[in-house]
């Protein structure tokens, strides 16, 4: 197996693969990732996404590949993927590859709930960049016959996953009143969702990665800052918070929906272990 952008996720979905008795290489850019991956048992292979490579079939060779790299921050399209799929070997293709995209893809649903069937409608150049991806992916496996598996993945927390340096510098957070639905996951319940769509007997579509609890950005700001016993962050208008937050914080206010996890339940058979923030914040203090 073949991991590309083997991070905290990647090394979570190693590990549970080694468990199986596979054998893993993670795709990582620096020397720190590198050696947290040796440390761990894992092959390496370092490499710079956004730089043309001497091996042109890099990630050849390979029966199945989790696809967790970022696009770029900036664009509507990602070169990274491109690359990727040229570093694939079309005469013999993986058997599988899962890619993490993103539930900003659907844009703002008005704070409906929404399956897979939801039409994409990304508002945003970030959603836009991962939707770009899938359908590149959608593409190059139809041609060459490899089974895709797409996970759609919101906010995903767990232990180092936590806005702890925002709630420490104090800075405020939307008027809950106004603040939009918005979706998690725990790092540990998205890993076990990535082996699981590995190992499935469905191929070709998409899943919508959710504990299926959403609540707001507010209400998730104020949990956390609870369970870390920190004071809670002054809240702001929309229009003041217009002034203020960060383009990227903004980002992430403009889309409300509340994602249904059904198709992930009942087809992967995935049993959450952290399935609300009740259950999960607490696992990430230990």
């Amino acid at each position: 197996m073949l991991i590309v952008g083997c991070g905290d996720i990647g090394r979570r979905v190693a590990t549970l693969l080694m468990a199986r008795g596979c054998r893993v290489t993670g795709v990582v850019r620096s020397s720190g990732s590198a050696a947290r991956l040796r440390a761990a048992g894992i092959a390496v292979c370092r490499r710079e996404l956004d730089a043309p490579s001497a091996d042109s079939r890099w990630a050849a060779g390979f029966d199945g590949i989790f696809y967790f790299a970022p696009p770029p921050p900036e664009g509507a399209q990602d070169p990274r993927m491109d690359g990727f799929l040229a570093a694939l070997d079309p005469n013999h293709p993986p058997q599988r590859i899962v890619y993490i995209s993103t539930s900003a893809v659907y844009g703002d649903c008005r704070g409906n709930w929404i399956t897979e069937a939801q039409p994409e409608c990304p508002a945003t150049e970030r959603g836009q960049r991962r939707l770009y991806a899938e359908h590149r992916l959608r593409e190059w496996s139809q041609i060459h016959a490899t089974g895709r598996i797409i996970l759609r993945v919101p906010g995903i927390y767990g232990p180092g996953k936590l806005p702890l340096a925002r709630l420490k510098k104090g800075l405020p957070v939307l008027r809950e009143a106004e603040a939009p639905y918005t979706n998690r996951i725990h790092a540990a319940d998205l890993a076990a969702a990535c082996v699981a769509a590995m190992y499935s007997e469905h191929r070709d579509t998409v899943y919508n990665v959710s504990d299926g609890h959403p609540s707001n950005m507010t209400d998730y700001f104020f949990r956390v800052a609870d369970a870390a016993g920190l004071p809670r962050p002054a809240e702001v208008s929309r229009e003041e918070a217009a002034k203020i937050l960060s383009p990227g914080m903004l980002s992430f206010l403009q889309d409300s929906r509340r994602m249904d996890n059904t198709r992930l339940l009942e087809e992967l058979g995935i049993e959450l272990q952290y399935p609300d923030l009740v259950t999960g914040l607490p696992s990430c203090f230990e």
